[in-house]
């Protein structure tokens, strides 16, 4: 949970489908290193599944049949509650008939000292995204001669 009275980074989501419900695991070593390093907190991790019926659920972690090559008990319990009944049914249309999802809220703690310096300054933090790395390689793409 985050504690009010302790400075916070900004807040981000994000949403990783797997089509085909085919997850391999290899990126979660690397979230496990960025927690420990301290950059990010992950405040959510929420899997889920959309069906060919375009419904989408909550997939337990333990319910996930990864062929035992990947360990996900270091996310058993990850959750504060941020995701909610709404936001599955705003993820539905991000994933695709037949595939899974994760849902990953998290606070960019490397931000923090940034963000509340700004704050102390006046400013506050209005907005923020991401521009997917397709969307990016795209319009670089267009503005080659």
């Amino acid at each position: 949970m985050v504690d009010e009275a302790s400075p916070v980074g900004p807040i981000s989501y994000l949403i990783v489908e797997f089509p085909g419900n085919k997850m391999t695991g290899e990126g979660l070593p690397i979230l496990v290193d960025l927690v420990e390093r301290g950059v990010i907190r992950i405040l959510d991790l929420t899997f889920v599944a959309k069906d060919q019926d375009g419904s989408v659920g909550i997939v337990e972690i333990q319910d996930l049949d990864l062929d035992g090559n990947v360990d996900l008990a270091v996310f058993e319990g990850v959750s504060s509650g941020l995701v909610s009944e709404s936001d599955l049914a705003e993820a539905g249309p991000a994933i695709g008939h037949g595939s899974s999802a994760a849902i990953l809220i998290l606070e960019n703690r490397w931000a923090t000292d940034f963000v509340q310096a700004l704050r102390r300054g006046g400013a506050e933090l209005v907005a923020a995204g991401y521009i997917p790395q397709d969307d990016l390689v795209a319009a670089l793409d267009s503005t080659e001669p």
